[in-house]
């Protein structure tokens, strides 16, 4: 279905492109939409036949709007055109990356790249020890994060994928950029997303059983830096992790919600092919 309405879509992109940059092209266009124009005319006119001169009028003021329409989008070619192609390019990249989907949605699924399949096989890492309850309870966690002291930090009801690539992000992180990760929460119930999304779309705008969280395919991370949790923004050092966590999650097929209009810095998910999340 994809491929059939992408085929349709440049098919439409060449045809428009065609009438706005070859004179012969444009000229048959016109001559067809001339003689379209004609015939519904001549159609109307007949339809309204005790009032041939009022719509012969409307006809040829109709006519005349059409006109200067047309020759509108003809001066506005190449602004038509630019907008066309700013159009295209997601996508071009979705055929590039063979994603299967556009990238005009968030939730397009992401193939796995070979290499990180590679990289994959050749890791066998485990989950960093578990830190104290108490590091997760601070007020200052508490102000950013509510409730996250009543958490799930098991990394074993992970989805085993989404877990093999969220050890590799932490390892990445420590070993090439001096970033110590803490998970902060993964598995979600059905019942604690409610709750959370019952304090409002400033801690989650994703109802029970609508994030990623419930299917062990998603976590939020932090910092942990001197036996304390940095999960501010208003912390250059963990913002700059925060850029360099994203890079290195997004190039093992992860989706960093650092990139979403509703920023989620420390959130991370993967968009396993051939899973979909239940909507409304």
């Amino acid at each position: 279905m994809f491929a059939l309405a992408l085929f349709f879509y440049f098919v439409l992109m060449v045809a428009v492109a065609a009438i706005f940059f070859l004179p012969s092209a444009r000229a048959r266009a016109v001559a067809m939409a001339s003689g379209a124009w004609r015939s519904f005319a001549s159609s109307w006119r007949r339809a309204r036949h005790g009032a041939a001169r009022t719509s012969t009028a409307s006809v040829r003021a109709a006519g005349s709007a059409g006109s200067g329409a047309l020759q509108f989008l003809v001066r506005r070619r190449f602004m038509l055109l630019g907008g066309l192609a700013v159009l295209a390019v997601p996508v071009l990249f979705s055929v590039v990356l063979r994603s299967g989907k556009t990238v005009f949605y968030e939730d397009a699924e992401r193939d796995t790249d070979e290499k990180v399949e590679a990289l994959l096989r050749g890791e066998h890492l485990v989950p960093p020890p578990a830190l104290p309850p108490e590091v997760f309870a601070t007020a200052e966690v508490e102000q950013v994060r509510p409730l996250t002291r009543e958490g799930s930090r098991n990394w074993d009801v992970l989805d085993p994928d989404f877990r093999a690539r969220l050890l590799l992000v932490y390892k990445v992180m420590k070993d090439k950029h001096g970033y110590d990760l803490a998970l902060l929460e993964g598995y979600r119930s059905p019942e604690r997303q409610a709750k959370l999304a019952a304090l409002g779309e400033h801690v989650t705008r994703a109802k029970a059983n609508q994030s990623y969280h419930q299917y062990g395919l998603a976590a939020d991370n932090a910092f942990y830096r001197n036996g304390k949790l940095v999960i501010t923004e208003k912390d250059p050092w963990a913002m700059e992790g925060y850029r360099l966590y994203g890079e290195v999650a997004e190039s093992l097929g992860l989706v960093w919600g650092g990139r979403w209009s509703f920023k989620d810095y420390g959130h991370v998910e993967y968009r396993k092919l051939g899973f979909k999340l239940p909507r409304d």
